[in-house]
């Protein structure tokens, strides 16, 4: 389905299907808890008052050697957000395809505040689960505990709602993706734009044909993490872009920061050798730190190996990194 309608129509698709999908959604998300809450016969503030008698809202953990002592969160939170949006180019194509630089910062602005009342709305859903089930006596956990609900134990109305909301979550993410990871194939390795002597036929047909790959590429992807069977997919996703994100971290902070020129052969080398480091770091940590445990802030550890690294094979001059060129 995202094929039908990415592989002619791009990133102007992805704009419009993008509103409907997060529509779809958000009319799940909302279904979803005031059924919960009128099947509990509760009020909003007393499902806030079990959440927390049992735990569920819980936000601030003080123990600092813990991963989720609340200012390693906030710190891995902050840099996973400017990687994971600011520095994607799925998200970025989104911004820059607004006509003035004006309504553009609107957009973000807008974006920023929508996105702080949706994420409360899933917190608040998802405890809200935890005593739906208890309630229901399921004992299911993690990813499994809201289609265990869904299906099993709300009428037949929420079970196609709730598929609608889940494929419409999918969706934005991985259309952006496969379209943005096109574009970025067709413009910064084969230089499409430069190249006069193909002609317009030619590219729309190479377009394509990179378009089916990546596509085919992500179904790959998808069968690896289903074999993978995470209980929790979401711990899975942000542990792997502290790996995968984490270089490009450091390049854009050299570049940003730095008036420094770099070996461009030896930056390859430089932004594999930094995820390495950091994986092992992450599987002795025991052994090298104690009780201390290392979260999410690995990906402020791998951006900071790989700006070294960048320093380390640099010398002055005019210019940084370009992130795009790399």
């Amino acid at each position: 389905m995202i094929l039908i309608y990415t592989y002619e129509g791009g990133v102007k698709t992805i704009v419009f299907t993008d509103t409907l999908q997060t529509t779809f959604m958000l009319t799940g998300l909302v279904v979803c808890v005031v059924y919960i809450l009128q099947t509990m016969d509760i009020s909003f503030g007393t499902a806030l008052s079990r959440m927390n008698e049992n735990g569920y809202s819980k936000i601030f953990f003080t123990d600092p050697n813990s991963r989720l002592f609340f200012l390693k969160q906030i710190l891995a939170g902050a840099f996973i957000t400017i990687t994971m949006t600011g520095m994607d180019q799925e998200m970025m194509q989104k911004a820059i395809s607004v006509k003035r630089l004006g309504d553009s910062k609107k957009n973000m602005l807008t974006l920023s505040g929508i996105m702080v009342v949706v994420i409360m709305l899933f917190l608040f859903l998802g405890g809200l689960l935890y005593l739906f089930a208890a309630q229901q006596g399921v004992t299911a956990t993690g990813d499994k505990l809201f289609p265990e609900l869904a299906l099993h134990h709300m009428p037949p109305i929420v079970s196609v709602i709730f598929i609608i909301a889940l494929i419409s979550a999918l969706f934005p993410s991985a259309d952006g993706a496969i379209t943005a990871l096109t574009s970025s194939f067709c413009i910064d390795i084969l230089g499409m734009q430069r190249r006069n002597d193909w002609t317009e036929k030619r590219k729309k047909s190479i377009r394509q044909r990179i378009h089916l790959s990546v596509a085919f590429v992500f179904l790959i992807f998808v069968l690896i993490f289903y074999k993978i069977n995470d209980p929790s997919m979401i711990g899975v996703i942000l542990k792997v872009a502290a790996y995968t994100y984490g270089p490009l971290l450091g390049l854009f902070t050299f570049g940003i920061v730095t008036k420094r020129e770099v070996n461009d052969r030896l930056v390859p080398f430089i932004c594999i050798a930094s995820p390495i480091i950091c994986y092992i770091l992450d599987k002795f940590q025991k052994d090298l730190l104690g009780s201390f445990e290392i979260g999410l802030e690995l990906l402020v550890i791998n951006g900071l190996l790989t700006f070294l690294g960048l320093w380390m094979i640099s010398r002055k001059g005019n210019a940084g990194v370009h992130t795009d060129q790399v």
